[in-house]
């Protein structure tokens, strides 16, 4: 009798399951279960989940996480459709519970379209972001190089966690666009805040059940509202700490004579009685936070990639080294007026970003219904385009798991990382694209160059597995989160390559 019981079950929520998606035209989706939806089919890489469930049901899916409608689309086709066609219906972004508390719902990244997201966007874009703000910062971005690569010459022969030197010298460099400071080493209140945004990415790439089962969020099953108040108390202790210094120092003049920074011009805005949107004190902090958190790790962990796949790949290293000496030589650093001649460096960027996007999956909410190849998308949907599965795909990349720059000399020479070329959305499409691509395309090509030119670099045997041939190799397994570092840190034994100039540095 259970037994039956329990088969009639099963047909009767299959039954519902079919015929409620064939009656609201929903896109395919697999068997969901009462109250948990399909969040039997995640695991903790969430963009290996989707493209799983893509790979049987097709490029566009639909799932129930809990009560919350998603959308999965894994095709270029798929990704114009969403970020631009329907760029409006799809205009606002997630608002999961670490993210409104953590943002404030202040962030650019993550606040509403309207009036203060433009605002914030243009701010950000005209004074901090903007052609004129890269060429001021040019010397500061040059200096904090120099001082990341004297400190590897420093420690010649020894092993060196590459992962935190890179989070290290991201840090410092937005530390001083927008700050006017620079997080030393010795700075135990800077390593506070680079864990702390390390542990920010990580958990707003989680998923925690009460955003999705209604009746969870009374309960913090997971622990999530713990981390998320530690992370909380770390980030905005720090931050008001900072906030307020630089408010003494404007109200006893001490800044005269020192150039504005973004700090400033934020505070300026917070202070301003006729500014188009007046900001409070907690959406100051928060677009500090925002800014540290979208750049630091995003470009670090694209630069350890590269940097990991190289190492795997020593004809690749090989390769960009002689390009290196072809263009730059062997008597000075490159620097970033080498970038557009560096042609096989930014096509290793290219290729990173699509084996390895910093950010594997776009995500978006729809504010209305809209139709997507015949399909009905629900309004408040989560969309996510998983541009980590698109980068894998052999329909849109010849042999793609393979780590191949040349393709991007070849015949995928003309794609581009700005959103027009939706195979390859490293920053995003549209309105709520990044808008720090400019900054992060003039560090990145520039720092992957300077390791390449002045050091060779020697696994650590504890972080890589000896090959048949006695060769190290790198585990290239991910960690999850909202960006998608490795799961193990880089550490190699940094090796002079140009004593000559490299003496200059180690002096400093």
């Amino acid at each position: 009798m259970i037994s039956q019981l329990f088969c009639l079950s099963l047909f009767f929520i299959f039954f519902l399951h079919f015929f409620k998606r064939k009656w609201q035209n929903l896109p395919p989706t697999p068997i969901a279960i009462p109250i948990i939806g399909h969040f039997y089919l995640l695991g903790p890489l969430i963009h290996h989940s989707f493209r799983d469930i893509s790979s049987r049901l097709g490029p566009l899916i639909y799932l129930k996480l809990g009560s919350v409608s998603c959308v999965v689309a894994s095709t270029p086709e798929l990704a114009k459709h969403l970020l631009k066609t329907h760029e409006l219906s799809f205009s606002s972004r997630q608002n999961s519970l670490a993210i409104s508390s953590l943002t404030c719902d202040s962030s650019l990244a993550f606040a509403p379209y309207g009036p203060y997201w433009k605002f914030v966007r243009k701010l950000a874009t005209s004074e901090l972001l903007g052609n004129r703000m890269l060429n001021r910062f040019l010397v500061i971005r040059n200096k904090e190089l120099h001082y990341f690569l004297a400190g590897f010459c420093s420690r010649t022969g020894q092993s060196v966690n590459v992962t935190q030197e890179l989070i290290k010298l991201t840090n410092n460099i937005i530390s001083m666009v927008m700050l006017n400071m620079r997080s030393s080493d010795s700075d135990s209140e800077a390593e506070i805040l680079r864990n702390a945004i390390r542990k920010v990415t990580q958990i707003f790439g989680e998923f925690n059940v009460s955003d999705f089962i209604w009746w969870c969020k009374y309960f913090d099953l997971q622990g999530f509202q713990k981390r998320i108040d530690e992370i909380y108390k770390e980030c905005y202790g720090w931050l008001e700490k900072l906030v307020a210094a630089r408010e003494r120092e404007r109200k006893s003049n001490t800044r005269n004579g020192v150039a504005k920074d973004f700090l400033d011009i934020l505070l300026d805005a917070m202070a301003d009685e006729n500014a188009e949107i007046r900001l409070t004190r907690t959406q100051v902090k928060a677009l500090i936070l925002d800014f540290f958190t979208a750049a630091t790790d995003t470009m670090a962990t694209t630069l350890e990639w590269a940097m990991a796949e190289l190492i795997n790949h020593p004809k690749i290293l090989e390769k960009a080294r002689e390009e290196i000496k072809r263009v730059v030589g062997d008597n000075r650093i490159v620097q970033e007026s080498d970038n557009p001649n560096l042609e096989y460096i930014r096509a290793i960027l290219k290729e990173t970003f699509r084996f390895h996007p910093p950010v594997p999956l776009v995500s978006r909410k729809s504010i209305e219904e809209c139709k997507i190849n015949g399909y009905k998308i629900p309004a408040n949907s989560l969309m996510f385009v998983n541009i980590w599965s698109i980068g894998r795909d052999p329909k849109y990349w010849n042999n793609p798991l393979e780590f191949k720059p040349e393709r991007f000399l070849e015949s995928n020479s003309n794609v581009d990382i700005r959103g027009q070329h939706f195979e390859l959305l490293p920053f995003g499409s549209g309105r709520r694209s990044c808008p720090g691509v400019s900054l992060a395309m003039e560090i990145l090509p520039t720092t992957l160059a300077a390791m390449i030119q002045c050091f060779d670099w020697k696994v650590d045997n504890a972080s890589g597995t000896k090959t048949n041939g006695g060769e190290i190799v790198l585990d290239m397994s991910e960690r999850s989160g909202f960006t998608a570092p490795r799961f193990q840190d880089l550490v190699c034994i940094p090796v002079p390559r140009l004593p000559h100039i490299l003496q200059g540095l180690c002096a400093t």
